[in-house]
């Protein structure tokens, strides 16, 4: 999220959404990683967080809220996170999708936009 163009996350009338997984490879500095990232977001004006994981999901999660992004959401698979958005995006609502390779969130954006889902 660090290395996102400012750019890239406008949104033209519509939502700026940051679908974000877990980054599994941090060890320690796991949990206040995740934080910052959800920090992050709220100071990059992100609308909806859709945190997608377990633990350090959820540390990102809470974080966000607490830095003030207004709308959370939490699922634990890239299946229920596509059903999720394709719910409730609009016209004009921009997706950013980003976590570990090993998360598989590359998943989603092809649900999303009619690819083939593959895995690894």
């Amino acid at each position: 999220m660090t290395e996102a163009d400012g750019d890239t996350t406008e949104a033209a009338g519509g939502r700026r959404i940051a679908v974000l997984g877990e980054m599994l490879e941090l060890g320690g500095e796991a949990v206040e990683a995740h934080r910052q990232v959800g920090r992050m977001a709220a100071e990059n004006g992100v609308d909806l967080i859709l945190a997608v994981g377990d633990t350090l999901a959820k540390q990102l999660a809470l974080a966000a809220g607490a830095a003030g992004v207004p709308d959370i959401a939490m699922v634990g698979d890239n299946g229920t996170a596509a059903a999720y958005l394709a719910s409730i995006l609009r016209p004009g609502d921009v997706v950013l999708v980003k976590a570990s390779r090993g998360g598989q969130l590359w998943q989603i954006a092809q649900a999303l936009t009619g690819q083939p889902v593959t895995g690894l």
